[in-house]
C-alpha cells in the first residue's frame, strides 16, 4: 500500500503504556473517599473498560458517580506519575512516522487524561479520541480512515473488526492470545517490539 495516508490507531492503557499501578491507586483511593473498598486484584483485570463500567462493578450508582468525579480529579496527581511507556511503544510510533503515516490513540479514557499521559511518557501521536470502547472505537477509527488498530483488550479487537480495520492484539494486558483471537485479532504479538518489522511488511505487502 502507499504509505501516504496510512493511519494506525492504538489503545492507550496496557498497549502503549503500563498504567496499571496508577489506575489501581487512583481508583482504590476514589472508592475509599466514598466509603467503599475495591480489591486491587479484582480491579486489575477490568483495566481497559470504560470508567463507569468499572466503578459500577464495585459501587452502587450514586457512589460510582461520585467516585468517578474524584478519580478524574486525583488521577493526574496519583495515577499519571506511576505510568511508563511499554517496550516498543516509542519505536512503534517512530516507525509509523518513518512511513509518513499518522499514529492516533483511541481510548476509553477521557481525552484530557489521554493527552496528559502521552505528554508524561513523551509519545508524539498525531490525534487523540477519548471515551470510546468496543464498537464506538470502531466508529472513531472509521471516521479517521484508520487502516490498523492495536490493543490489548478483546473490546479493542471487536472495535476494529466492526469496521473492517486490521486488528493487532498485544498480550501486555491481562488477556491471552486465545481471547484476543476469539475477539477478532488478525495477529497477536507479545508486545510492540516486533511492530516496526511487521509494519515494513504491511506497507509493502498489505494483507
Amino acid at each position: 500500500m502507499a504509505a501516504v495516508g496510512l493511519v494506525i490507531g492504538f489503545d492507550l492503557d496496557l498497549t502503549l503504556v503500563d498504567s496499571a499501578d496508577g489506575i489501581v491507586v487512583s481508583m482504590t483511593e476514589a472508592a475509599r473517599r466514598v466509603g467503599a473498598t475495591i480489591d486491587p486484584h479484582q480491579l486489575r483485570p477490568l483495566i481497559g473498560l470504560p470508567l463507569d463500567v468499572t466503578l459500577r462493578t464495585f459501587l452502587d450508582e450514586q457512589r460510582a458517580e461520585e467516585a468517578k468525579q474524584i478519580y478524574r480529579a486525583i488521577y493526574p496527581e496519583l495515577g499519571i506519575p506511576a505510568t511508563k511507556p511499554l517496550p516498543g511503544a516509542a519505536e512503534a510510533i517512530d516507525a509509523i512516522h518513518h512511513h509518513r503515516g499518522q499514529a492516533i490513540v483511541v481510548s476509553a479514557k477521557i481525552e484530557s487524561a489521554v493527552r496528559a499521559v502521552l505528554a508524561h511518557v513523551g509519545l508524539p501521536v498525531d490525534d487523540v479520541i477519548g471515551e470510546r470502547f468496543a464498537e464506538t472505537k470502531g466508529t472513531a477509527l472509521r471516521e479517521r480512515g484508520a487502516d490498523v488498530y492495536v490493543g490489548d483488550h478483546p473490546g479493542d479487537m471487536i472495535g476494529a473488526r466492526s469496521v473492517g480495520v486490521y486488528a493487532i492484539g498485544v498480550t501486555t494486558g491481562t488477556h491471552d492470545p486465545v481471547a484476543l483471537r476469539e475477539a477478532g485479532a488478525d495477529v497477536v504479538f507479545a508486545d510492540l517490539l516486533d511492530f516496526p518489522y511487521w509494519l515494513d511488511d504491511f506497507v509493502g505487502n498489505p494483507t
